[in-house]
């Protein structure tokens, strides 16, 4: 999955261009953080599965890590070339738009789209299990908890809060060094240091060791891939040369987490770890390693810390790829507009909402969610491989021919684990996944679609060229425009708008609606004791608003002719004083839009 795009940050005191950027290090620090934190949850998956066999299934858990370690170092590969072939980044999505069609780029999209906000659902789901494992008792606000974190880093990111993959090396060092640790001292230790008692989560009826069995350990263990195709991704934000930089750090993460997964698995078989409810996987093994002391909660602390931080990364995805959606005319045009701290924030929060709504339906259980990661990552890794198989057709430069084969092999190997994983999962949740994607992939058409007919009809010229496209027409005036003030009282901000319509035209108008009786009597003496040389005219309150009688007044008394209409309102300070406000404004300005030949124009007064 894409980390953040903007995790290398440059040094203002450095003008060397060559030296900005990151280096192999730091970009496995702030672009796979996600990838190295699937590590707490990938062999969980696998053991859960594989516990239905009992005995004999559990010593299966190596053979299935293996198997998924041989098609991470076929990912790491044909990634390579993705690196090479796209130095700008961008990954299934650049790959798909530029060879296989707007429709397959958008589906990659989708499915990018998909696994950014399970990314950010199952890492808290997983820090905050990992988080319980140490400390029981928080186990009966698991949601609670999930939902807290959640918040903290989604009002994190709309404040903001901007990380440098230098900042992430810390809590990375301590994280893989500590599942290193937890690796060796396994090893070489030849009882447990610390034996679970708790009761077993394995079912009584036991089921036989079949293909099936198997196939589904696989699919579930292939959670542990995410995260591999960031680097391809941000290509540009590594430091010159880098494509190779960014290519070595790509083999540095496969060989890391190849053998992560792997030392973890014979660690698994060793110790006969089995599904405990209410501790994690990774959580036996540390203790049988390194015992219930100082160097247990190092670790597990460390896991709760980087899956937080994983989590964080698609805070810096998703919202860049929305707006580069938004851009394409596939999403709002809101997606692409910045908050004044330069935050997308309605990818930020459309990001918070969804991922809250995953965490709430699952209950906060990792492994409810873990099924459902995989899917989207291997719909992508399929596009990007087919992709390149296009591209070394067409360019056929040196040494095409093997590299066509590694990415038809990848291709072929990504497309059978996509089938394998949804048909695996698809009772437990995958259809989820199988529904979503199309959805999103024709919601992102139909709004493509209504921003070309907006832009037929706006006829906007984006590039001039002479001859090459047609120019609007020339302005004309229309005629004087009738300029039209509602007024509720008579007070300085009713003085405000009637001194801004004055200088808007010379036809002013005051209307004023019957609401209440009493208070209209009121205003209409106030406003003869006030006499301001401007027209007034009463209209009947027919439906209890005010936007209806002003339209329909507009519309029989000054059908064809251009309107002004001044609304003026009080801008209260920001903060909770900002729901004060009766909103009649608002109301009486949606009914304004809809009247032809009509233009708005908002006065807003300030109060201290």
């Amino acid at each position: 999955m894409t980390a953040l795009l903007s995790a290398a940050k440059t040094d203002p005191g450095k003008s060397d261009p060559g030296k900005r950027g990151l280096t192999v290090p730091t970009g496995l620090a702030g672009l796979s953080l996600d990838a190295m934190a699937s590590v707490s949850y990938g062999p969980e998956a696998i053991v859960l599965v594989l516990a239905a066999a009992g005995g004999a299934g559990l010593g299966l858990t190596v053979p299935v890590t293996l198997a998924i370690a041989a098609l991470l170092a076929v990912l790491v590969a044909s990634y390579r070339q993705v690196i090479a072939a796209f130095p700008n980044g961008g990954g299934a999505y650049a790959v798909a738009k530029a060879y296989l069609g707007r429709r397959t780029s958008l589906t990659a999209a989708a499915s990018l789209i998909v696994d950014y906000v399970l990314n950010v659902a199952v890492s808290i789901a997983a820090g905050i299990a990992a988080l319980t494992s140490a400390f029981p008792a928080l186990h009966g606000y698991t949601v609670e908890i999930c939902l807290a974190v959640l918040a903290g880093i989604t009002a994190l990111n709309l404040l903001g809060i901007t990380e440098s993959a230098r900042a992430f090396m810390a809590p990375t060092v301590v994280f893989v060094a500590g599942i290193m640790v937890v690796i060796v001292a396994g090893l070489v230790r030849g009882t447990p240091a610390v034996t679970v008692t708790v009761d077993s989560a394995v079912p009584a009826d036991l089921q036989t060791v079949g293909v099936l069995l198997l196939l589904k350990a696989f699919s579930s263990g292939c959670a542990a891939l995410t995260g591999v195709e960031a680097i391809a991704n941000a290509v540009p934000s590594f430091r010159v040369p880098k494509v190779r930089r960014a290519q070595r750090a790509e083999v540095a993460l496969g060989a890391l987490l190849g053998v992560m997964l792997v030392g973890l698995a014979v660690l698994i078989e060793k110790f006969q770890v089995r599904p405990v409810e209410g501790t994690t996987v990774l959580s036996q093994l540390t203790s049988a390693a390194l015992g219930d002391g100082i160097g247990y909660y190092i670790v597990q602390f460390a896991t709760v810390l980087l899956l937080a931080l994983a989590a964080n990364t698609s805070y810096g995805g998703l919202p860049t790829l929305t707006r580069l959606l938004a851009d394409d005319n596939c999403l709002p045009h809101r997606f692409a507009v910045r908050s004044p701290r330069q935050v997308y924030r309605y990818g930020v929060l459309t990001l918070g909402l969804l991922a809250g709504v995953l965490l709430i339906g699952a209950g906060g259980e990792m492994n409810t969610l873990v099924p459902l990661f995989a899917i989207g990552v291997f719909v992508g890794f399929t596009i990007a491989q087919v992709g390149m198989v296009r591209h070394w057709l067409r360019t056929r430069t040196r040494g095409w021919r093997w590299r066509l084969a590694l990415n038809g092999f990848g291709a072929v190997l990504t497309c059978a684990a996509a089938i394998v994983t949804t048909a695996m999962k698809f009772g437990e949740g995958a259809w989820l996944i199988v529904v979503v994607l199309p959805a999103l992939v024709v919601a992102m058409e139909q709004v493509r679609r209504a921003y070309g007919r907006m832009g037929e009809s706006r006829r906007a010229v984006t590039e001039w060229a002479p001859g090459a496209v047609e120019l609007p027409g020339r302005p004309q005036p229309g005629g004087a425009a009738v300029v039209v003030v509602p007024v509720a009282e008579v007070s300085e901000l009713s003085c405000q708008a009637l001194s801004a319509a004055l200088s808007l035209g010379n036809e002013v108008i005051v209307v004023h609606v019957r609401l209440d009786g009493a208070s209209s009597t009121a205003f209409g003496k106030a406003w003869e004791a006030w006499h301001p040389d401007v027209p007034l005219v009463f209209l009947d309150d027919s439906d209890a608003t005010v936007g209806g009688p002003v339209a329909r007044y507009l519309s029989e008394r000054f059908p064809g002719r251009r309107k002004v209409v001044v609304i003026a309102e009080i801008d209260p300070p920001s903060g909770w004083r900002r729901v004060l406000p009766s909103r009649r404004g608002q109301e009486l300005a949606k009914q304004m839009r809809r009247q032809p030949d009509t233009v708005v124009c908002h006065l807003r007064v300030p109060v201290a």
